[in-house]
């Protein structure tokens, strides 16, 4: 069974509920009721581990765009 978490109104729905939503203020699906219930808990999480990974890949590739225009090779300079 699949769970998910209702935006709008802030319960849980499952795939056999006859009245769950079918629309963008659903998140999910879970595996659990549980899981679903913290959604939003989750989505937090995941967004900020999204973020750092993002800002990791902007510094290196600023990083990166230093040292390629270094050139340490005598006859270029």
């Amino acid at each position: 069974m699949e769970y998910w978490f209702n935006t709008k109104t802030g319960q849980v729905e499952s795939d056999l509920d006859p009245e769950r939503a079918r629309s963008a203020d659903l998140l999910g699906p879970y595996g659990s009721a549980e899981e679903a219930g913290r959604a939003l808990e989750i989505a937090q999480q995941r967004t900020a581990a999204w973020d750092a990974e993002e800002a990791a890949e902007d510094e290196w590739k600023s990083g990166d765009a230093q040292a390629s225009a270094w050139d340490n090779n005598p006859l270029n300079g």
